[in-house]
């Protein structure tokens, strides 16, 4: 195919050949995207409902969940449908729509646990000063702040990739349509143009990455002076698998955008885009409510 107008149609990677395979992927997505489903819309739920969990905290998690489930349903239902019905073709408007949803998603959402990295270093360096700096108008401001960077990133993203002549078929090496394996068709020449966007995308990604890791250290110091152990305690349990998090989507995210389209390894890079685009959404909702006793409070108090 010489160039992009002549492609009208994308074909995604199959999980297996054997009917008895493509069945147990679909069974363990719907598994993955249910378990998504339910927890995100549990917070969600559980946030709205209880006038206590109206705090500039609860009020970021609120939106970590709209991400999760925003980025999760662009990925898994095209993938379980594909495995049940033994169809790999998605067409090339649709596969645009599903690079700029995700895109949109997964740039929000880091933007939204950096603001979260700030939120918890006043409320646990800064207690005296944490009410006047976050109020709901701030919160707001900086929650419209994260959604419209990861807008405006997608639009970015999607626009350059897009308008790439394809020189290198229509098969794409993954489950859904996702920005390195369609700039793997591009020319070689016009490859160039999208790397310098992705490169600075990324680099002022590192630069929010350097601001949580941070926070958390200054966060980690203010807990190391505390005089009680159970405090601590309950810092550190809720800070350090957050980070952990953060660190897995970072890493993944940046080895699956910025290696050489030279080093590829399809079942490699298919874990690592599993693991930064479907784990985080599951595991978000367990790390922020298994040891928030306000919160799981609340959960039993709506389900009961």
């Amino acid at each position: 195919m010489s160039n992009s107008s002549s492609v009208t149609e994308f074909l995604l990677l199959a999980f297996a050949d054997t009917r008895e395979l493509q069945l147990l992927h679909f069974a363990l997505f719907l598994g993955i995207y249910l378990a998504a489903l339910l927890s995100n819309g549990l917070i969600l739920s559980t946030v709205a409902c209880h006038h206590r969990l109206h705090t500039p905290m609860y009020f970021f998690l609120l939106n970590l969940a709209l991400l999760d489930l925003g980025c999760i349903s662009t990925t898994l239902p095209k993938a379980m449908a594909n495995a049940l019905w033994d169809n790999r073709v998605i067409t090339y408007e649709a596969c645009a729509a599903q690079l700029f949803l995700f895109a949109f998603f997964v740039v929000a959402e880091y933007c939204l646990l950096t603001v979260m990295a700030y939120d918890r270093y006043f409320a646990i360096c800064k207690p005296l000063h944490y009410g006047s700096l976050l109020g709901s108008r701030a919160c707001a401001q900086m929650a419209a702040a994260a959604w419209g960077s990861g807008f405006l990133n997608a639009v970015l993203q999607t626009a350059n990739t897009f308008s790439l002549p394809l020189c290198h078929g229509n098969a794409v090496d993954q489950f859904f349509c996702e920005i390195p394996q369609i700039l793997k068709l591009s020319c070689s020449d016009a490859y160039l143009r999208e790397v310098g966007a992705l490169v600075f995308s990324f680099y002022s990604a590192f630069g929010c990455f350097v601001f949580i890791v941070v926070s958390y250290v200054q966060i980690f110091r203010a807990v190391l002076r505390m005089p009680s152990e159970q405090g601590q305690h309950k810092v550190f349990s809720t800070c350090l698998p957050h980070l952990a998090v953060v660190s897995l989507f970072v890493s993944t995210a940046m080895f699956a955008y910025l290696k050489p389209p030279s080093i590829s390894y399809p079942y490699l890079d298919l874990v690592v885009t599993f693991l930064y685009s479907v784990v985080p959404p599951v595991l978000n909702p367990l790390i922020y409510s298994m040891r928030n006793q306000e919160l799981k409070e609340a959960l039993w108090r709506l389900m009961t």
